[in-house]
């Protein structure tokens, strides 16, 4: 009987390590396969030096925002461009946005205020106070922003708009201002997670999102698609499902260049940035099959990756094997990321990007489990 025993443990645990080896194996090729044919291409990625000879109007939804208006807006207004507006809706706001919005419309003519009142009632989210702000817009080139971003130059608008001259929408990038601690460190490495995402795959051209931070599309597109009607039970989603309604039958363009970032005030506090991703990742179920297929598979061979070198490890499989499966994976995220996170600010991370990108990996696991249970609704707290 003793006998009988160790050799099913034997045959068991060499079964477990057929099957981890199995498993490193194709996660780590499914891992490798998204660096090499996604993710490399943003390394290509060329600034547009052109010129676009149309206004624009930027466009700026605000809850209860003065102080990222006070310390930001003047900026936007200042952006050397020949011609534009600067529509702000600001959504019933109980602090002195409104008083702030309209002594400032007195010094610069083409600031344009939308005031929602208290007593109107309209969804959850940010999809009532876009679609005023669209529908305000008087040119047919809109650029859209937070009100907590701050534009990192002063051409950051000419930057944006000039993919207009060969595409209908231009997808930018928003990032989030460098400060010491953990969280910072998380937070920009997933922003920095989620635009090489986005950015590679619309490159590949299977864009599924953009950012409301720093986002361009004609306003005529919007009224072909009836705004956000397909999706208006949604709080979410005015930045992903409605760029994958319209993105197909659209010419598409990405702008990363330095000087067209934004920059937000990053999220100080653990509950605030919790919120945030569960918000962001609460449009998920609506997404079209295949983007589910494509952002799903990504983070389940990493995760299964590291699953499986760890039982390795536990079952002293050779150690040279296991070295090099984890050679390669460094090796080819290394050398990818390497210009990557040059051109999108996050170049302090590189050196221990994978160690962020295990915590990312946890964190993310996480928050997907509680958007099981209860989904955020409010587009601002």
């Amino acid at each position: 009987m003793h006998s009988f025993f160790h050799a099913f443990s034997n045959y068991f645990f060499d079964f477990i390590e057929l099957i981890s080896i199995c498993v490193a194996i194709v996660s780590l090729l499914i891992v490798t396969f998204y660096y090499l044919y996604y993710f490399i291409k943003l390394c290509y990625n060329q600034e547009n030096k052109d010129l676009f000879n149309h206004p624009i109007s930027v466009i700026i939804c605000a809850k209860n925002e003065l102080k990222n208006l006070q310390k930001n807006l003047p900026a936007i207004l200042s952006q050397n461009y020949f011609n534009f507006e600067v529509v702000v809706v600001n959504d019933q706001s109980t602090d002195q946005s409104i008083f702030f919005l309209d002594t400032l419309a007195k010094k610069h003519k083409n600031l344009v205020i939308v005031n929602i009142d208290d007593f109107v009632t309209h969804s959850e989210g940010k999809k009532f106070a876009l679609t005023l702000g669209i529908k305000t817009a008087q040119y047919e080139h809109l650029l859209l922003t937070d009100a907590d971003c701050l534009p990192k130059s002063d051409t950051w608008i000419r930057q944006m708009s000039c993919n207009f001259n060969y595409a209908d929408i231009v997808l930018g990038y928003g990032s989030y201002e460098r400060k010491h601690g953990l969280l910072n460190k998380i937070i920009r490495y997933d922003t920095f997670n989620v635009a090489q995402q986005y950015l590679s795959f619309a490159f590949a051209g299977q864009a599924y999102m953009g950012v409301g931070r720093n986002l361009a599309y004609k306003k005529s597109l919007f009224f072909d698609n009836k705004g956000f009607a397909n999706h208006i039970h949604v709080p979410s989603g005015d930045d992903d499902l409605f760029i994958q309604e319209i993105a197909p039958e659209s010419s598409l363009a990405i702008e990363i260049c330095d000087a067209s970032h934004t920059i937000s005030d990053v999220i100080e506090s653990w509950k605030d940035w919790i919120y945030q991703k569960r918000r962001h990742l609460s449009t998920a179920p609506f997404y079209k099959l295949k983007f589910k297929l494509l952002l799903g598979l990504y983070p389940s061979a990493q995760l299964l990756f590291f699953l499986s070198v760890i039982t390795l490890f536990y079952l002293e499989t050779d150690f040279f094997f296991i070295c090099i499966l984890l050679v390669v994976k460094l090796l080819v995220s290394y050398l990818v990321n390497y210009k990557t996170m040059k051109k999108l600010n996050v170049f302090d991370l590189y050196w221990f990007h994978p160690i962020y990108e295990t915590l990312h990996l946890l964190v993310q696991g996480n928050f997907v489990l509680l958007n099981l249970f209860r989904k955020p609704k409010k587009w601002s707290r």
